[in-house]
């Protein structure tokens, strides 16, 4: 299945140049998203516009494969970049700024797709996840009963993405998909957490 990563935003938010170029533990912030989606055997386009000259040229260099959108907006980008691949199957699309984001969470999320006989998917973390780690509060609906927030993480059908689709809403308790970095605070609550994974794994 294909996986759009969605890097064609300003990031205005955090202030600190391109987001997805962000490093963490001494990574940008895109090659977690891209390792976790091609670690699963999907594949990788980056979705970048000329908001992001800088990852736009980074994909360039690291000959990670690349879409140049409009850069009219989230929606807009994905409307564009589904129409230029030509994909009219299901496909992933993710933002590229959840570095928590691992394969098995991705393969969780596309089972349950699977099962679900809907066109499209959208995945949610409970709202209180999200609060523990103070990051992403600013919208929330009822999933299951539980105050959650969207995750960044959704599948599509591409022969109906200019329409609307039917969605199952998909809560994930998971508190490595609550790390949506958009501010400094939850950047140094992200690096916190990956670095200590990272050296946890390594001396393991």
């Amino acid at each position: 299945m294909l996986a759009l990563i969605m890097a064609g935003g300003s990031g205005i938010r955090l202030g600190m140049g391109e987001k997805p170029l962000v490093t963490i533990c001494g990574v940008p912030m895109i090659q977690y998203i891209i390792d976790a989606f091609e670690g699963g055997g999907y594949e990788v386009v980056v979705v970048a516009s000329r908001k992001t000259p800088y990852t736009l040229n980074w994909c360039r260099g690291q000959g990670i494969p690349l879409f140049r959108a409009g850069g009219g907006g989230y929606v807009e980008d994905i409307i564009e970049a589904v129409s230029g691949t030509g994909e009219d199957g299901q496909l992933f699309t993710c933002v590229s700024d959840i570095p928590c984001l691992k394969k098995e969470i991705i393969r969780h999320i596309d089972s349950a797709y699977r099962e679900s006989g809907t066109p499209a998917l959208s995945t949610w973390v409970p709202h209180s996840l999200c609060i523990t780690h103070m990051c992403r509060t600013q919208y929330t609906e009822r999933i299951d009963g539980v105050t959650a927030c969207p995750a960044g993480i959704n599948i599509l059908r591409g022969d109906l993405i200019t329409e609307t689709q039917e969605e199952r809403k998909l809560l994930v308790t998971d508190n490595r998909l609550v790390f949506n970095i958009n501010t400094r605070k939850e950047l140094t609550e992200v690096r916190r957490f990956l670095c200590r994974e990272r050296r946890r794994t390594t001396s393991g």
